[in-house]
C-alpha cells in the first residue's frame, strides 16, 4: 500500500481508533528489540513480515443464525446493510456476555488499547471487530471456534488491524501490527516450534509457512484451529462492499434462510462466495475426553430433536438448537442454566470442530 493510501486509511479512523493503533505500535516497537534475540538469525526477516503485511489474510468468522439483540439474526443485519458489526453493537456472543462498559471484554480491551476506548464520547461502534490471521489458508478460515462461515478480508485493511499471540482476553505478552510485527512474530515462531504445531498443522515449519504466503495454491483440509491461532482486531467499520474479498460459507447453510441471505448478499456487492467442506457428527462420535462429561448427552439431545434422517448434526443444527434454548429454556433446564446452555453450545460447536467429518447434507 501506498504512503497515500495508508495515510487515507488512517483519515478515515476515528480519534479512538487511531489511538489504539498508535497504542499498540507504540507497544510493538519497546518489544522489537527483545523480540529480535528471541527470533535469532533470520536473514529475510523484512521480507517475511513485509509478505505478512501484503499477504496475510484477515477472515472474520461468524455464526450467521445467531440472534441479534435486535432479533434479527447475524445473517439478516448483514445482508439489511452490509456491515459487519462488533458484540459491542450486535450483543451476540459465543461466549461469555462481558461487551459492555466495565465487562470483561471493555477490560480486555483497555490492557490492550490503554484508554483509547475508553473516552465518555466514543460509541459502541468505534469497537474493532475480531478474527484471525489466516497464514496457511485455511479453508474453515483462522478461528473457526468463533463461527462456521466467515468473512474473507481485502489485503488493504490490513493497515488497520492489531494482532495478538493468543486470545486478548488471555492477556497476551506478544502484540504488534502487521507493519510493526516482530514481537507477534517471535511469538508465533516460538509457540510454533514447542508444540511442533503451526495454527492448528502438525509439522509446517512457522518461517516456511510466511515465505509461501504469496503462492495462492489453495487447502482443501480444515485447519480445526480452535485455540492455536493470531487474533487479530480490525479497527474501523468493515463495509462488506469495499472491505471483503469473499463470504466464505458452511455448506449447512446451503437453502437455508441465513444462507440464502448471505448468497443474495454477496451477489448484490458483487463479492466471491464460496462454501467450504463443513462438518457434521453423530451424538454417538462424540466423547467426554474433549470439552467434558455434559457435551455426549446434550449432542444426544440436539439430533433427537432436531436431527433429520442421518442422525448426525452440523453448524446449522447446532444453531438451530441455540435458537431453541433461548426461545424455551424451561425444556432444556435438565441441561443447566441459560448461561451454561451458552457454554454448552459453545463447546458442542468446538466438538463439532475438532472431530467432524466432512458435511454430507442433511
Amino acid at each position: 500500500m501506498t504512503g497515500a493510501a495508508f495515510q487515507d486509511t488512517q483519515t478515515a479512523l476515528t480519534t479512538a481508533q487511531r489511538a489504539a493503533l498508535a497504542h499498540v505500535t507504540d507497544v510493538a516497537a519497546r518489544q522489537r528489540h527483545r523480540a529480535l534475540k528471541r527470533l535469532g538469525d533470520v536473514p529475510d526477516l523484512a521480507e517475511l513480515v513485509a509478505a505478512a503485511a501484503a499477504h496475510g489474510q484477515v477472515t472474520l468468522n461468524f455464526h450467521p443464525d445467531r440472534m441479534l439483540a435486535d432479533g434479527r439474526t447475524v445473517a439478516e443485519s448483514m445482508a439489511a446493510d452490509g456491515r459487519y458489526r462488533s458484540q459491542f453493537e450486535t450483543g451476540v456472543t459465543n461466549g461469555s456476555r462481558s461487551a459492555f462498559l466495565g465487562g470483561d471484554r471493555d477490560r480486555w480491551e483497555q490492557a490492550l488499547f490503554g484508554d483509547a476506548y475508553r473516552a465518555p464520547d466514543t460509541s459502541p461502534a468505534e469497537r474493532p471487530v475480531y478474527g484471525g490471521l489466516n497464514l496457511l489458508g485455511h479453508p474453515d478460515g483462522a478461528c473457526p471456534r468463533f463461527g462456521s462461515c466467515h468473512v474473507r478480508l481485502r489485503p488493504s485493511v490490513n493497515t488497520r488491524c492489531t494482532v495478538t499471540v493468543g486470545d486478548s482476553h488471555l492477556g497476551p505478552a506478544d502484540v504488534g501490527t502487521l507493519a510493526a510485527f516482530e514481537a507477534v512474530l517471535a511469538g508465533y515462531v516460538e509457540r510454533a516450534r514447542e508444540t511442533g504445531v503451526t495454527l492448528g498443522r502438525p509439522g509446517v515449519d512457522p518461517l516456511a509457512a510466511l515465505r509461501a504466503l504469496a503462492d495462492s495454491a489453495s487447502v482443501s483440509e480444515h485447519g480445526r484451529a480452535l485455540d492455536d491461532y493470531l487474533e487479530v482486531q480490525v479497527h474501523g467499520p468493515v463495509d462488506l462492499a469495499v472491505d471483503a474479498e469473499a463470504l466464505v460459507l458452511d455448506p449447512s447453510f446451503r437453502g437455508h434462510p441465513a444462507g440464502d441471505q448471505l448468497t443474495g448478499l454477496a451477489d448484490r456487492l458483487g463479492i466471491g462466495l464460496q462454501w467450504h467442506a463443513g462438518f457434521e457428527l453423530t451424538a454417538a462420535e462424540v466423547g467426554q475426553d474433549f470439552r467434558g462429561a455434559a457435551i455426549p448427552p446434550l449432542a444426544a439431545e440436539v439430533c433427537r430433536r432436531h436431527a433429520g434422517p442421518r442422525g448426525t448434526f452440523d453448524a446449522e443444527i447446532v444453531g438451530r438448537a441455540a435458537a431453541d434454548m433461548l426461545r424455551d429454556p424451561a425444556s432444556w433446564s435438565p441441561w443447566g442454566t441459560p448461561d451454561d446452555l451458552l457454554q454448552y453450545v459453545k463447546q458442542l460447536w468446538h466438538t463439532l470442530v475438532h472431530a467432524g467429518h466432512p458435511f454430507g447434507g442433511h
